[in-house]
């Protein structure tokens, strides 16, 4: 039996969000695209607790390698994701509905990585 580590979030909604790592689906394909799919189970009421499924496009990954001349590290997937993540929970109000199609995708990637200095 596995003990989670349980984080904390506080979303510019004002909700304070718990997650933990869950699980990583990789090599996964959502909407013919393949990629991996990271799990994170997330709470905003500390009672209930869903997942929340964040893509990483391999397009995304090959993209942002043509434009740097390098891959990506695996723990630079993970921090590209967990930004990903919390720009979700910056964004949503409707973080239930939206929660399983979260991605980071050709167009976000950079930004994201930016904010991390990851260049």
């Amino acid at each position: 039996m596995s003990v989670r580590r349980i984080k904390t979030y506080s979303s510019e909604t004002g909700y304070v969000y718990q997650y933990y790592f869950e699980e990583l689906r990789s090599p996964h394909v959502r909407a013919d695209r393949q990629g991996s799919e990271y799990i994170f189970m997330v709470s905003r009421d500390r009672k209930t607790a869903l997942p929340v499924a964040i893509f990483l496009r391999q397009d995304a990954l090959q993209a942002w390698t043509a434009g740097h001349g390098r891959e990506l590290t695996g723990s630079e997937h993970y921090a590209v994701v967990k930004m990903r993540l919390f720009r979700f929970f910056d964004e949503s109000e409707d973080w239930e509905a939206q929660r399983l199609a979260v991605e980071v995708n050709p167009e976000n990637i950079e930004e994201l990585l930016g904010q991390l200095d990851i260049a």
